[in-house]
C-alpha cells in the first residue's frame, strides 16, 4: 500500500533523546558490554595481522603464545573452522594462505583475558613469503568499472563537450585531489559472539543487523534464522559499520570453535585502518567552459580512484556533476586502479563528498575567472530540470539556501578581490559552496504494530540507531502515524528477531524505516480501527514510496565559511561556519541540528587535517592512530550555525522528510578552501590544505 501523508504533531518537536540518560550515565550496553546476558565468562580474541602487502603465509608459529598464561588457542588458516563460501575475499578470514594486503587477519588468539590475548598475539610468529605488489595510484593502470559498482552509469555524455569547451570564452581546467581518509567513530568496531546448539548470536557494533545476518549466514553455512544479530547501541559508524568486515567473521569463527562459550573481539584503533574500510584517494580532472557572464556551456568531470585487488569498491565522485548545474554539453567518467591494498568502503557521503569538493572549488575558480560573485554564479547556473535525467526535481531550493545563507552570513559586505583584508597578522576571507545529497529510499523495510493495554502500542522494526537519534525520531513518527502521544509508544529496534530493516546509511534510514512504520500504522487502523483489542497486530512492508522514475529526488544546501590565514606561519583558522539546508520536514530539530553540525565539523576536518598516508614500499597506512591521523579538535571549531528552510516534501516520504545525515559534510571542505583563497589569493587544489600551502 502507499502511505498517505501524516499530520505532524510530535514530528517537528525538539524532543530530547530518549536514550540520552542511559548514555550519559553508562547504562547503555554496547557490543562488548553484555556480560549480564552471557551467563559465563567470555573468551577474548586478539587479531594477528600480516606484514606483507601480497604473498603467502608459510607457517604460523604459536608455540610461545600457547605457553603464555591464559592463552587458550591460536586459530590460523589451518585450524579455523571452514566457511561454506569464500567468494568474498575480504570476509573469507583464515581460510587459506593467501595475503591480499598488509594488515590482513592471519591468526586469532583466544585467551581468558584481553591482556593475555594481546600478549599472546605479540608472541605469535608468522612466517610470510612476499610477492610483488602495487600500492600506488599514481601511474597505475586503470579500468572502466561496471555500472553496478558506481550505482549508475559509469560514464555519461551529452552534446559535444570538446567543441563547446574550445569555443567557450571563459575556461577553467584543473586537477583536484582528496586523500585517503578513515572513519574513526568513538566506539571502535567490536562484537561478541556465542555459538550454541547450531545457532549463532552476535552483539555487533553495526549499522545494519539484517545486513550482517544476510551476509554471514550463507558464509557460515547456516540458515538465516539461526543467526541472530543484535545492536542495541552503537557508538558511531559514518559508513564504516555499514557492511560487515573481516573482524566480524573472525569472531564468528572463534565462537564456532569455542562452542557454548562466548567470544569477544574489539578491533584496536590501529587495526581499524586496514580492516574496517576507508575513503579512497580521488583525482578529479575538471573542465568548465562558460559564457562571459559565467553561465556554463560545457562541463567535464573525470574521476580516477583506487580499489582493492581482492574486492571492488568505487567512489562514485563524478555523479553529482551530472545534476548539479545547468549546461548543454557535459561529460562524466569513472576509472579505477586495482591495487594490493586494504578494501575501501563507505565513508560519510561516499562519492558526493570528494566529488562536490572538486566541483565547488572549480566553480569558485570559474567565478573568479568570469568576474562574477560566487553566490550569483551558482544562481545563474540553476537548472530548470535535472540535467542528467531530464526529470523535474521533487523539491529543489538551492537558490533559497544560497540567498538565505548570504543574508545570515553578511555576504554583501564581502570585498570582491582576494587578499583584501588583513587583521593584524591574519589574512581574512570568506567562501561559499553548494551542497547536495540524493533523497535515498530503500524499499523492503517491514514494521509491526501491536495493540497493548490502555491505549498503548508496540512498534517493532529491526533498524539500528548508530548515535544519530533515530530511536527518538522513529518514536515521533510512530506516534503521529497512530495518532497518539509519544509516551504511548513502546519502540523496539536493533535486532534481527524484529521485522526486516535496511542499513543505517545513505541518509536513508529515518525516511525508509519511517515510511514502513507509517504504512504499518495506517494498515493497522484499517484492519483494527481506532479502539483495537489488546494483542491484535499488523505487519506491513514498504515496497516503494517516492516516484524515483519520474522525479529527481535530492536535498540541497549552502555552506558559508570565514577563514583566517596567518601571514607568517600559514596557519588556517575557521572562526565562522554556516550551513543552510533544504531537506524537507525535520523530524526532530534537536537531533537534526547535531547531525548538521557534525557534518560541518567533519568537512572542516577533511579540509584542513585529515590524511591517511600510505607507505608505497610496504603497502600500509603509516597513520594508524589519532596521534598521527589528525582530526579537528574543540580548539579548531568556532561559531557553528545551521538553519533549514521551512519545508515539507511529501513526494519523498509520507512524513515529508528527506535524509540529513550526510549532506552536512558535502561542500564544506570546498567552502573552507574557497575562503582561504579569498583570504590569501592562494588556490589549494589538493586536500588537506595545510599551512605549507600558504607560504
Amino acid at each position: 500500500m502507499t502511505a498517505n501523508p501524516v499530520r505532524a504533531v510530535a514530528m517537528g518537536t525538539a524532543m530530547e533523546r530518549v536514550d540520552g540518560r542511559e548514555k550519559v550515565t553508562g547504562g547503555a550496553a554496547y557490543a562488548m558490554e553484555n556480560d549480564a546476558e552471557l551467563g559465563q565468562p567470555p573468551l577474548h580474541g586478539w587479531m594477528v595481522t600480516s606484514r606483507t602487502a601480497r604473498g603467502r603465509v608459510l607457517r604460523v608459529d604459536a608455540s610461545d603464545a600457547l605457553d603464555h598464561p591464559g592463552v587458550v588457542t591460536v586459530l590460523d588458516h589451518t585450524t579455523a573452522p571452514r566457511l561454506a563460501s569464500t567468494e568474498d575475499r575480504e570476509l573469507s578470514v583464515l581460510q587459506d594462505d593467501r595475503i591480499g594486503f598488509r594488515g590482513q587477519i592471519v591468526a586469532l588468539v583466544l585467551a581468558e583475558t584481553p591482556e593475555s590475548a594481546r600478549e599472546g598475539a605479540r608472541l605469535v610468529r608468522v612466517h610470510e613469503q612476499a610477492e610483488p605488489f602495487s600500492a600506488t595510484l599514481e601511474g597505475a593502470e586503470t579500468y572502466r568499472p561496471d555500472p553496478s559498482s558506481v550505482g549508475s552509469e559509469t560514464d555519461t555524455e551529452q552534446g559535444d563537450v570538446d567543441v563547446a569547451l574550445a569555443a567557450a570564452p571563459v575556461r577553467v581546467e584543473h586537477t583536484y585531489t582528496t586523500p585517503h581518509e578513515h572513519n574513526n567513530p568513538l566506539e571502535p568496531h567490536a562484537a561478541t559472539a556465542l555459538w550454541q546448539g547450531g545457532t549463532l548470536t552476535m552483539w555487533d557494533s553495526t549499522q545494519g543487523v539484517h545486513r550482517v545476518a544476510a551476509t554471514l549466514a550463507p558464509m557460515l553455512g547456516i540458515e538465516p534464522e539461526r543467526l541472530r544479530v543484535r545492536a542495541p547501541y552503537v557508538g558511531g559508524g559514518f559508513g564504516s559499520k555499514g557492511p560487515p568486515h573481516g573482524p566480524e567473521v573472525a569472531v564468528a569463527l572463534a565462537a564456532m570453535w569455542a562452542e557454548g562459550r562466548p567470544v569477544k573481539l574489539a578491533v584496536t584503533r590501529q587495526q581499524m585502518f586496514p580492516l574496517t574500510g576507508y575513503r579512497t584517494q580521488t583525482v578529479s580532472d575538471l573542465r568548465l567552459g562558460a559564457e562571459p557572464d559565467g553561465r556554463i556551456i560545457a562541463l567535464e568531470h573525470a574521476v580516477t580512484v583506487q580499489t582493492s585487488a581482492i574486492k571492488e569498491f568505487v567512489e562514485h565522485a563524478a555523479v553529482p556533476a551530472r545534476m548539479m548545474y545547468a549546461g548543454e554539453h557535459r561529460r562524466t567518467s569513472h576509472r579505477v586502479a586495482s591495487l594490493d591494498v586494504p578494501v575501501p568502503s563507505w565513508m560519510r557521503a561516499p562519492g558526493e563528498m570528494p566529488g562536490m569538493h572538486a566541483l565547488e572549488v572549480a566553480m569558485d575558480e570559474l567565478a573568479v575567472a568570469a568576474g562574477v560573485d560566487p553566490v550569483e554564479l551558482r544562481v545563474r547556473n540553476e537548472p530548470a530540470v535535472d540535467p542528467g535525467s531530464g526529470n523535474p526535481y521533487s523539491n529543489r531550493r538551492l537558490v533559497d539556501c544560497l540567498y538565505r545563507g548570504a543574508e545570515l552570513f553578511g555576504w554583501a559586505d564581502r570585498p570582491a578581490a582576494p587578499r583584501a583584508t588583513l587583521d593584524g597578522d591574519w589574512w581574512v576571507g570568506t567562501g561559499v559552496a553548494s551542497a547536495t545529497y540524493p533523497a535515498n529510499f530503500f524499499p523492503g523495510n517491514v514494521a509491526r504494530v501491536t495493540a497493548l493495554e490502555r491505549g498503548r502500542y508496540a512498534v517493532a522494526i529491526g533498524a539500528v540507531d548508530i548515535g544519530t537519534g533515530a530511536r527518538t525520531a522513529l518514536l515521533q513518527i510512530a506516534a503521529d502515524a497512530l495518532g497518539v502521544g509519544v509516551a504511548e509508544i513502546d519502540l523496539a529496534i536493533g535486532d534481527t528477531d524484529l521485522p526486516f530493516a535496511t542499513v543505517a546509511g545513505g541518509s536513508s534510514g529515518t525516511g525508509s524505516w519511517g515510511t514502513a512504520i507509517t504504512q504499518a500504522a495506517q494498515q493497522f487502523r484499517a484492519d483494527h480501527g481506532e479502539d483495537p483489542d489488546p494483542g491484535v497486530e499488523t505487519t506491513s512492508t514498504a515496497e516503494s514510496y517516492p516516484d524515483t522514475e519520474h522525479l529527481a529526488m535530492h536535498s540541497f544546501g549552502a555552506v558559508f565559511t570565514e577563514a583566517r590565514v596567518h601571514r607568517w606561519t600559514g596557519e588556517v583558522r575557521v572562526p565562522r561556519m554556516l550551513g543552510v539546508y533544504s531537506v524537507g520536514r525535520v523530524i526532530n530539530p534537536t537531533t537534526a541540528r547535531s547531525q548538521f553540525l557534525g557534518g560541518l565539523v567533519m568537512g572542516l576536518s577533511a579540509a584542513l587535517f585529515e590524511e591517511s598516508v600510505r607507505d608505497p614500499r610496504f603497502g600500509h597506512f603509516v597513520t594508524q592512530d589519532l596521534a598521527s591521523y589528525h582530526v579537528a579538535s574543540h580548539a579548531d571549531i568556532g561559531d557553528l550555525r545551521v538553519e533549514w528552510l521551512d519545508d515539507v516534501d511529501e513526494r519523498a516520504t509520507p512524513m515529508g522528510s528527506r535524509g540529513i545525515g550526510e549532506i552536512g559534510i558535502v561542500g564544506t571542505s570546498a567552502a573552507v578552501v574557497n575562503a582561504a583563497y579569498h583570504a590569501t589569493g592562494v588556490r589549494v587544489r589538493h586536500l588537506p590544505a595545510t599551512s605549507d600551502a600558504f607560504l
